[in-house]
């Protein structure tokens, strides 16, 4: 009878022991708790510590109080200019209502979910009204915050608080990217060729200018020598002719002898001439002295 009692009294402890741990449970600093019982919710807990509940009818759903990122896979987006853009984003949230957030979403996953479609169907809206050169420019971080706006205004209802919306990258397709490039070569091809065209013409030009002005510089020269080469000459004869007025017969026998060095130099090894004949006078007879032989 009393090992009946005793193993009762164990039996009545653990039982008691074990509602006690029940309904215990802690808060940490980074959490916050919302008490639901019996699917409703009846209290929110955002001070970290050791708090109670009811056991069997209360459950407690922690949700984290620091920020989450939700990160989406890459989704391709038309432009307003009809050129498709690959875009990634990333969206930075808050649980600012537990109680709101699990009456609309319940878990994070879900809310992942929500935010996925949001995110998207704004960034679709937004970027189907704007041109490439858009987003290439200074009006991008008014569009990335056009889209950060409107997905807070509409995750606002779900208890969440959108703390940041931005693009990852945003790249074209690797086809448009290709074709763009290829047009590109294509192009700068084309003005290779026109500049070296114009080159071309540009060289023969200057080879022509450079004939042109080689062609009056010798005619100049040219002119210049024989302008020079008659004041010459000119010069000469004047020296001559006051030479043959001073002494004629010196200079006639001068002139003889330059006639005979360009004969005979220039002759054959063997010249026949008549004894008689005047080209050799001056062989025969000498030199005359004051026009007497």
């Amino acid at each position: 009878m009393k090992s009946n009692i005793r193993i009762a009294i164990a039996l009545l402890a653990l039982l008691v022991l074990w509602n006690l741990v029940s309904s215990l449970y802690t808060v940490g600093e980074t959490q916050q708790a919302l008490v639901v019982r019996l699917g409703a919710p009846i209290k929110l807990v955002t001070q970290p510590g050791l708090n109670l509940k009811m056991p069997l009818v209360d459950t407690v759903i922690y949700y984290d109080t620091r920020l989450l990122t939700l990160a989406p896979p890459v989704e391709q987006v038309i432009l307003g200019d009809q050129k498709r853009l690959e875009v990634e984003t990333y969206t930075r949230y808050r649980i600012a209502d537990p109680l709101l957030f699990y009456q609309s979403l319940r878990t994070v996953d879900q809310a992942n979910a929500q935010l996925t479609q949001l995110v998207s169907s704004s960034l679709r809206r937004e970027l189907g009204q704007v041109m490439l050169k858009s987003l290439l420019s200074a009006e991008r971080p008014h569009i990335v915050e056009h889209i950060q706006t409107e997905v807070a205004e509409k995750a606002k209802s779900l208890g969440i608080l959108i703390v940041e919306v931005r693009f990852h990258r945003a790249d074209l397709p690797f086809e448009t990217s290709q074709a763009i490039y290829d047009r590109m070569k294509s192009e700068r091809q084309r003005e290779a060729k026109e500049l070296r065209a114009q080159g071309f013409e540009w060289a023969q030009q200057i080879q022509a200018k450079a004939e042109r002005e080689r062609a009056v510089l010798i005619s100049d020269a040219q002119r210049q020598s024989k302008i020079v080469r008659g004041e010459a000459d000119a010069q000469a004869n004047q020296i001559f002719a006051q030479a043959f007025g001073k002494d004629p017969q010196f200079y006639k026998l001068y002139r003889t002898l330059q006639t005979y060095r360009q004969t005979l130099s220039e002759a054959a090894p063997t010249l026949i001439l008549s004894p008689d004949t005047a080209f050799l006078k001056d062989f025969k007879n000498g030199p005359t002295a004051n026009g007497k032989p």
